[in-house]
């Protein structure tokens, strides 16, 4: 069943702080310690800052797709247009996009990243704002996310970073019992 839009907030809303808290408590050391591999042969390993980047970029773009799905354009999250036609395809050119991303922020401080995060946060929660309950069920094709509706890929946010936080805490942990 399709979350409705008070269900949907509540997940936005519900854990966004607690993350942005926890990202508050690590050390300096910690937010630029390597805590996963990247998804791109050679790249380089991702630290906690480089999984906020990457998150802030992720809820913008997936802003744009729903915005795109709801003025009806038919190829609203923009597969079509790559000229990939399978899976493996599509994602490996989501992996570079991600890394390029990610390389292109590795600079930023941790408030301009909590910010970027917070701000993209309030912007996805004003849309949602402004979609009905039938707009929430538009289909986005092509979306792998959730169940690829407007509802299902906004809701999309709240777990993923639940997702890479939670990789994050599992790569530094590993990080620290081989230390």
């Amino acid at each position: 069943m399709m979350p409705t839009r008070e269900q949907i907030m509540q997940q936005l809303t519900a854990d966004h702080e607690a993350f942005l808290a926890r990202y508050r408590a690590f050390t300096p050391e910690e937010l630029a310690r390597p805590c996963t591999e990247s998804e791109v042969p050679g790249g380089e390993p991702w630290r906690p800052k480089d999984h906020l980047a990457h998150l802030a970029l992720i809820e913008r773009l997936f802003r744009g797709m729903v915005q795109r799905a709801i003025t009806g354009d038919a190829d609203p999250v923009g597969f079509n247009r790559t000229g990939l036609s399978t899976r493996e395809e599509r994602q490996a050119l989501i992996h570079r996009n991600n890394q390029a991303y990610v390389e292109a922020h590795r600079d930023d401080d941790l408030e301009t990243l909590l910010t970027a995060i917070s701000e993209g946060r309030k912007e996805t929660l004003a849309l949602l704002e402004q979609l009905n309950e039938e707009q929430l069920q538009i289909a986005l094709p092509g979306a792998p996310w959730n169940d690829g509706t407007v509802g299902g890929v906004l809701i999309t946010n709240a777990q993923h970073e639940k997702l890479h936080l939670s990789w994050v805490e599992e790569g530094l942990q590993h990080h620290h019992d081989h230390a």
